[in-house]
């Protein structure tokens, strides 16, 4: 067995570098775009409620379970489970992890690329008016070259960030970027709320209606919950054995759910007032909100005043970018920290062979939506395909395994000691939190698995 613990493999500095790198990896495309929609459809703050209870009773448990994983180990993903169970198979969840974080790199940097280069589209006022966004749009995803070039761009910003290392590269990106996130976010949500159909917009979005919640609605927050924290593929893990050892695992989950929850419901307050700011614009389009509905309702909004139409817009396409640079930095330092540390590569090395094995792979992802759209795995494309075995198969069951590794394999002392700092803090409400990690949220977690595999 092998595991690196040298000084070489860093750590974070700081708390606030923590924080901010932890719910970096938590926030992604999907709380700009996702979540409101999904809050507009079942019940608006009534979903909401249901949502939160989710991210503290099943996401932030399955959180501290992957932060006890990798602190308690100081190892990757796969080298924690040879050092806290050697020679028994939980070191499948760790290959788990390494083979989601790639598969999910892949195909999110074809999105994320996508989103770049709508940035440049939109810094260089592209995205004007009287275009039919829609035909623009598939034109270019279905280009056999266009959106490659956008996604090794994209893939090489995330390669750049994580060969720095731990310290000079993800905490100092984190502690610049997720400011400049949050900035974005609050302009953005005051510009929008001067938009003539704010009012509409935010009782669409608000207005409690339990009419609209069923047991699906509750399943669908459930799994929001989940997936929006990005838990089960073991990147919290990953970066968890970076902290110190001072560092309080509980107040920092819990400060990384906030964060991350807050950035999902304030996208709300810049996307809706938006739409409902235009007539005849649905507010629920998914993916295509972002590239094909909200260009039109960027012109259409600020018809009389082009230049804030123009800024508003840049910020807009700017702030997806980060929040889908700070996602891919945590999925990419999974598979570069595996490889870093059991194959004896330098962490340059191993950084340059995941890049050009997503890109490999992140390719044919692009390529299903042009040339390759016949090309058929199981009836899907490789972009679905890698889509569906993540989030349907890896990350629910590694949440799964990790939970149970925790409470269920660990010593009870062992797992008291990572979430006190051995006896030095306080946790209040620790026997409830470990009640949580034991038992609701793997039930819960597992309900998530088998209503995703039933749809």
């Amino acid at each position: 067995m092998y595991v690196d613990k040298s000084s070489d493999r860093g750590s974070f500095g700081s708390r606030l570098g923590v924080i901010l790198a932890s719910a970096g990896s938590a926030v992604g495309l999907g709380n700009i775009w996702r979540f409101p929609t999904e809050v507009g459809n079942n019940g608006g703050a009534a979903f909401i409620f249901i949502y939160l209870c989710f991210v503290f009773l099943l996401a932030m448990p399955v959180m501290l379970a992957e932060f006890v994983i990798g602190r308690g180990s100081k190892a990757n993903t796969v080298g924690a489970y040879r050092t806290l169970a050697p020679g028994k198979p939980w070191i499948v969840a760790g290959f788990m992890g390494v083979l989601g974080g790639i598969l999910v790199l892949s195909f999110y940097s074809v999105v994320a690329g996508w989103t770049l280069h709508y940035t440049v589209e939109s810094v260089a006022n592209n995205l004007t008016a009287g275009q039919d966004f829609g035909a623009l749009f598939n034109q270019f995803v279905s280009n056999p070259w266009k959106p490659l070039i956008f996604q090794i761009l994209f893939l090489l910003m995330t390669h750049f960030v994580v060969a720095r290392g731990v310290e000079r590269g993800i905490e100092r990106f984190s502690k610049v970027m997720m400011p400049v996130l949050l900035v974005i976010i609050v302009v953005l949500m005051c510009c929008s709320l001067t938009m003539p159909g704010a009012g509409d917009g935010l009782r669409y979005l608000l207005r409690p209606d339990f009419s609209k919640v069923t047991t699906g609605v509750v399943l669908s927050a459930m799994g929001q919950a989940f997936f929006s924290l990005s838990v089960g593929l073991g990147c919290l893990a990953t970066y968890a054995s970076y902290f110190r050892p001072e560092m309080p695992l509980v107040s920092s989950a819990f400060s990384v759910c906030v964060l991350d929850s807050l950035v999902a419901i304030l996208s709300g307050f810049i996307i809706f007032p938006a739409v409902f700011s235009v007539p005849g614009v649905s507010p629920d389009a998914g993916p295509g909100l972002v590239y094909i509905t909200l260009p039109h309702v960027f012109n259409e909004a600020f018809a009389s005043l082009p230049l804030l139409g123009y800024l508003f817009s840049g910020m807009f396409y700017v702030l997806l970018l980060l929040a889908a640079l700070t996602s891919t930095i945590s999925m990419h330092e999974i598979a570069t920290a595996f490889i870093h540390e059991n194959y004896h590569l330098s962490r340059q090395r191993a950084a340059v062979l995941v890049t050009l094995i997503c890109m490999l792979l992140g390719a044919a992802c692009s390529l299903s939506f042009g040339p390759w759209i016949d090309v058929k795995i199981w009836n899907r494309g490789f972009f679905d395909l890698f889509d569906f075995l993540t989030a349907k198969f890896i990350m629910p069951l590694g949440g799964i395994l990790i939970t149970m590794f925790v409470e269920w394999y660990l010593d009870r002392q062992f797992v008291v000691d990572q979430l006190t700092n051995g006896g030095t803090l306080r946790v209040r409400g620790l026997r409830v939190l470990l009640f949580l990690i034991r038992w609701v949220a793997p039930i819960g977690v597992g309900i998530v698995f088998l209503n995703e595999i039933a749809n």
